[in-house]
């Protein structure tokens, strides 16, 4: 298996979960739309599955295949196989834990809400940096947990550890912090809407320029761009200085914005827009 594959992370949600089947069914047919299709979601929906389950696992799960009949497709990678069969495993497991306590009527409903899915589409693996405590609020730092240099993965100093000591906040409350049992350097998954990130283009050869402390300013560079009306989506690769790290997060823009991929474009979020969990396994 590979170091950096993180099947906890990746696999953390409800295996019902359709990320899990767009994946299978891009190493099924080896094509993304085809995929989408299958699963019955949008060609963009299907992307925006597979940008998450990377960002998660940390690994590229994914790669573009060149020529053929259809001119290029998708195919999964070694760890993308991997991710799969872990994922059967667990949902065989998964299964027999929910037959054996289904007939309790109340065991057998609080293990089913226990398997939450979430419409918060940016989530992010990160590692607590350190928590400042201000009465009843917590503001845990947080910083991005890179894997170690991979298939496509972008190389880091030290392998799993966070390449930015301070690269988000999230404003809790105290008690929400005690029953995390939050502390340094452990392991935490970063959720934010995608609603709640603001993005903006950044200035050419200008720093980003500093932020309230409850804002968060995360340089990037635009890797898809979707008109709308009421705002241009935005999913966009976070730059640690001129490297990438490989980890995506979609906002929006203005109407109209100009935005297009290649776009340097800044992203803006507020601590109070960010929820932490821990992985159920």
């Amino acid at each position: 298996m590979p170091a950096s594959l993180s099947l906890s992370d990746a696999l953390g949600h409800a295996l019902s979960d359709k990320r899990i089947d767009i994946l299978r069914q891009i190493g099924q047919g080896g094509s993304i739309s085809q995929a989408a299709r299958a699963v019955g979601v949008s060609y963009k929906a299907a992307w925006q599955a597979v940008d998450t389950l990377t960002n998660l696992a940390g690994t590229p799960l994914v790669k573009r295949a060149v020529g053929g009949a259809g001119g290029g497709g998708a195919v999964l990678t070694e760890a993308g196989q991997q991710l799969l069969t872990a994922a059967d495993a667990m949902a065989q497991a998964r299964g027999a834990v929910l037959a054996r306590w289904q007939a309790d009527p109340h065991a057998g409903r609080a293990v089913a809400r226990l398997a939450v899915r979430t419409s918060m589409r940016n989530q992010w693996p990160c590692l607590v940096q350190g928590l400042q405590v201000h009465g009843q609020i917590v503001l845990v730092h947080l910083g991005l947990a890179l894997a170690a240099a991979g298939e496509g993965a972008c190389e880091p100093p030290e392998s799993d550890r966070s390449d930015g000591a301070d690269f988000l906040a999230a404003r809790i409350t105290r008690e929400s912090a005690e029953l995390l049992g939050l502390q340094p350097g452990l392991a935490v998954q970063a959720l934010c809407k995608a609603t709640a990130v603001r993005v903006e283009r950044a200035a050419p050869g200008a720093p980003v320029p500093q932020a309230p402390a409850s804002t968060y300013r995360l340089p990037a560079k635009a890797v898809r761009v979707v008109r709308g009306a009421l705002g241009d989506e935005v999913a966009a690769e976070l730059m640690l200085g001129t490297r990438a790290t490989g980890v995506q997060m979609v906002g929006f823009a203005a109407p109209g914005s100009g935005l297009r991929v290649g776009s340097r474009v800044v992203l803006v979020v507020e601590d109070t827009a960010v929820v932490l969990a821990l992985s159920g396994l």
